[in-house]
């Protein structure tokens, strides 16, 4: 089956504000955008990584951007009143379960005040038709059945990340119809399952961890190996979102809220996503079950993608074997020294060939 693709002659010279650009999924976005003739803005804490993705694939040569927190919301709104930006897509978020735990009060500020930040300056910019704010498969009330959920599913969170998300969608269906719908302009919230790919350096993520331990030739403690997620390439669901800013970019009335997740078979135990990726590296050992401590972490998470598919013709181009393959491929030969840029760019032709 074709899935839909980003169509670059609705991107060609638009101009996109991008929160969150040094990230992992901001720094691939940003470069997607590139390619498909978009001009960028982006607005970020500077990498916190290193390597930084953002820094190796040299985003920064091309666009504008600015290392600002986007809590800051006089700089946030001089920013975006000077770029008058057609569309906005809002990444910037404390992303990580377990640093919450550590930092909730950064997270709540960050994830639930920088929305409001982004939004209030958004719906006083003529300029802009459509923002998509961008959380995440744990935004939703999580009692363990199993089942995959669907958007109009009750929204929760006991750790506070899951929590400070479901509080940013709320505002988000707030601003929607007090706002942004009465005024003609388009909101929706898009919830991305576990996104893998090369250039993530993130702490307390799998394949990340993965490739630290098996590079310096250590082995991978890995805490829940039973734990099951909706596992997809970085690829799908940044497609998917510049697929969604498209359609509510020409049609306001179709923003809501959508899932970008994986087929039903590729929802996968981390067990499983872990020996597919030791065998596509090459090497590395595994201590399964270690370091568990009280911490909540949900067992299973699961995501239902129908609505994607029906309303936008998004449907998924790699299964779990071949993007967890391509990003050990990815980390490996950038290690060997090849370049990070030359390889995220083989991905995206592989992927849109692939379509």
């Amino acid at each position: 089956m074709t899935t839909r693709l980003p169509d670059p002659a609705f991107w060609l010279g638009k101009r996109v504000f991008v929160t969150g650009h040094s990230g992992f999924k901001g720094a691939w976005l940003s470069l997607l955008l590139e390619r498909l003739g978009a001009e960028t803005s982006g607005f970020s804490l500077q990498p916190n990584s290193q390597p930084s993705l953002c820094e190796l694939i040299r985003i920064n040569e091309s666009q504008v951007h600015d290392w600002v927190d986007i809590r800051d919301s006089s700089v946030l709104m001089d920013r975006i009143a000077s770029f008058r930006p057609d569309i906005i897509l809002h990444l910037a978020a404390q992303p990580l379960v377990r640093r919450s735990h550590r930092e909730p009060l950064e997270t709540f500020t960050t994830n639930v005040n920088g929305t409001l930040h982004v939004l209030e300056v958004a719906r006083a910019c003529a300029s802009t038709q459509a923002v998509i704010v961008v959380t995440t498969d744990k935004v939703y009330r999580n009692s363990e059945q199993g089942h995959a959920f669907v958007e109009n599913d009750a929204l929760g969170g006991l750790d506070p990340y899951s929590a400070s998300k479901a509080a940013a969608e709320m505002v988000v269906n707030s601003y929607r119809h007090s706002f942004f719908a009465p005024e003609g302009k388009a909101l929706a919230a898009a919830r991305a399952g576990n996104v893998i790919g090369g250039g993530d350096w993130s702490e307390d993520r799998i394949l990340p961890d993965a490739v630290r331990a098996w590079g310096n030739g250590g082995s991978l403690e890995v805490r829940n190996p039973e734990a099951t997620r909706p596992w997809q390439h970085v690829l799908e669901p940044l497609c998917g979102y510049l697929c969604l800013a498209e359609t509510i970019f020409q049609n306001p009335s179709a923003a809501t809220d959508f899932n970008f997740g994986p087929e039903p078979q590729d929802i996968a135990t981390v067990r499983d996503v872990v020996e597919i990726a030791r065998e596509a590296f090459g090497r590395g050992e595994v201590a399964w079950g270690v370091r568990r401590d009280s911490l909540h972490e949900a067992k299973t998470l699961s995501l239902d993608n129908s609505k994607a598919k029906k309303a936008l013709g998004v449907t998924s181009i790699w299964n779990l074997r071949t993007a967890v393959e391509r990003t050990m491929r990815w980390y490996r030969r950038q290690l060997e020294g090849e370049d990070a840029r030359a390889l995220c760019d083989e991905d995206i032709d592989a992927f849109f060939s692939a379509s």
